[in-house]
């Protein structure tokens, strides 16, 4: 890995495939959808080579037709689908284990996610991770377009050198929100996008949250 984490005081973490295994879930509940409009269904492999932000695009592409179906609707659908089924995800092997270590070696800890700010609230709550993090920062809809603007409130109010904070994603777009806020970023490639899509990026690549600890 090209990036040291003793350069850093403040990791920002994303939250959905990079703490949270979800991944899996957006699968099955998406192929729920298009299984009922006779859309092709899709494998993990497959959402990992289509998956992006912004999610309109992604349902573009899986062959949902907005002059039928707005967007807001059928990502309405997705969200409500997701949300029932939410207590099924669980976090990665190794995030509580990585995230106390981390903390005892003095760094702060926040949030940057696409998940709407209420539901990631309690969906760390619930997984017993919230006190790990000073900041915990969502969007205020459920549409995920990006994050690049709850992104500069956040570096914003942590306040301190951009060169200090160092971003942990697992999707391109995790990428280009830290190029567009100034700070360093690394990925782990085991959520929602593929490896081979990651290294295409030139962005660092840690096998696993392990890895930041060892």
């Amino acid at each position: 890995m090209a990036i040291e984490l003793k350069n850093y005081t403040h990791i920002i973490w994303d939250w959905n495939g990079t703490l949270l295994d979800d991944a899996w879930l957006c699968v099955d509940v998406m192929n729920g959808m298009l299984r009922e409009r006779d859309l092709r269904l899709r494998t993990l492999e497959e959402y990992k080579e289509l998956f992006d932000f912004p999610v309109k695009n992604y349902y573009a592409k899986l062959g949902f037709d907005f002059d039928i179906e707005p967007f807001d609707e059928v990502g309405m659908e997705f969200i409500t689908r997701y949300n029932r089924r939410q207590q099924e995800t669980i976090l990665y092997p190794q995030v509580k284990e990585v995230l106390s270590r981390i903390s005892e070696m003095g760094f702060s800890q926040n949030i940057l996610s696409a998940r709407e700010q209420n539901e990631l609230i309690t969906e760390t709550r619930s997984l017993g991770v919230f006190n790990y993090f000073e900041r915990i920062r969502g969007l205020d809809d459920h549409y995920a377009h990006g994050k690049t603007d709850v992104g500069f409130h956040l570096i914003n109010e942590i306040g301190i050198e951009k060169a200090k904070m160092l971003f942990i994603g697992d999707t391109r777009h995790d990428a280009e929100v830290a190029a567009e806020i100034g700070i360093d970023c690394v990925l782990i490639p085991n959520g929602h996008h593929s490896k081979e899509r990651l290294l295409e990026i030139g962005v660092p690549l840690i096998a696993s949250l392990s890895y930041l600890i060892q």
